[in-house]
């Protein structure tokens, strides 16, 4: 395994992240096929063993188990400093809105939850999941610096927003010496490259790391053409981000399985190195063994020029999809909301 400093934090994390949406209870209903605790714990063994000692999870998946699940794990497998643990917060509830409850409170709640449901005294990346329109971002950013200003967390960073909204962001909390996010968790991989666009070159700027979802599409770039699973059945959010253009994604994903043929590797060694290539740790989920033994051996695997350009001449841009095709304001007053208390 290969390490690598998170953005502008001392964080000295792998270059591969365990996604752990794929841990928790599947009897609360929201994916039928994550893994139940026992499973679960082998595989955050496995991943530690591995030389992994970064993990991303979220209190909105699986109704927390999925957090109490990795909390358990770490504890008994692992030192609490020699592991990094990210995990996310959703926006206010609209109930929350109609009690006017403040994103400053409504953060104190949610990382007190997390806290609770990991077991533990801190987290080392505290990551604001989507773009809140109606929580304006001065609320958002001094609730975050209560939060580190506390101890609960080390760094903050978010997801599934623009690049002009970090970096409007970024320059507010910067006026105002509050913490910055460090980091950025969207949408990318080999078949789905729109971050190139701006984020890309924003980050490299200001050296924030980038650390992506969705790292195999779900699976689509580690699975040939008939080869399926349980999560390519019945994930209907996935279906619903890739379905729509799957004939022109194929193209690329032959190429990967190309290249994985030539070099005797596997399509997730191939798609990942490539990844590598572009972002500090991406975020790869596993349910599996092998699952984290392709990822780890992704890190090593080195792609010529003329590989990287074979995989990438083939891509034609793709609309947002999913958190991202949402993340709009729906009107003017919603763009007023979002930048309101912030001082002038």
């Amino acid at each position: 395994m290969q390490y690598v400093k998170l953005g502008n934090s001392d964080l000295n994390v792998s270059r591969i992240c365990l996604g752990c949406m794929g841990f928790g209870n599947a009897a609360t209903g929201q994916h039928s096929w994550t893994l139940g605790e026992e499973d679960s714990r082998e595989i955050i063994k496995h991943a530690l063993e591995s030389g992994i000692n970064f993990f991303d999870t979220a209190i909105v998946y699986q109704q927390g188990s999925s957090e109490q699940f990795v909390g358990r794990a770490l504890k008994d497998f692992a030192k609490r400093d020699e592991v990094f643990v990210a995990t996310k917060f959703l926006p206010r509830t609209p109930e929350e809105i109609a009690n006017k409850i403040s994103g400053q409170a409504h953060i104190a709640d949610m990382i007190d939850r997390s806290l609770k449901n990991l077991g533990m005294d801190y987290v080392d990346l505290y990551i604001y999941h989507m773009w809140d329109y109606q929580t304006p971002i001065y609320d958002i950013l001094e609730g975050l610096n209560n939060a580190v200003k506390a101890g609960k967390v080390r760094y903050i960073g978010i997801a599934n927003c623009y690049a002009w909204q970090l970096a409007k962001a970024n320059a507010l909390a910067e006026k105002n010496n509050f913490a910055q996010f460090i980091s950025v968790q969207n949408h990318y991989n080999l078949i789905f490259r729109e971050e190139e666009r701006e984020m890309a070159a924003f980050c490299a700027e200001d050296n924030i790391a980038m650390t992506p979802y969705s790292a195999l599409a779900s699976g689509r770039l580690s699975k040939k053409p008939g080869e399926t699973s349980k999560r390519l059945q019945e994930d209907s959010y996935a279906k619903f981000k890739y379905d729509a253009t799957a004939e022109i994604d194929s193209k690329i994903i032959e190429r990967v399985i190309e290249l994985a043929e030539k070099y005797n590797v596997s399509m997730t060694e191939i798609s990942l190195a490539w990844l590598l290539t572009k972002v500090e740790s991406p975020v790869v989920g596993a349910t599996k063994f092998h699952h984290i033994d392709g990822a780890v051996k992704s890190v090593n695997l080195k792609l010529s020029t003329e590989d990287i350009n074979y995989l990438e001449e083939l891509y034609t841009p793709h609309k947002l999809v999913g958190v991202m095709a949402q993340n709009t304001p729906h009107s003017k007053k919603d763009s007023q909301v979002w930048m309101k208390n912030a001082p002038k």
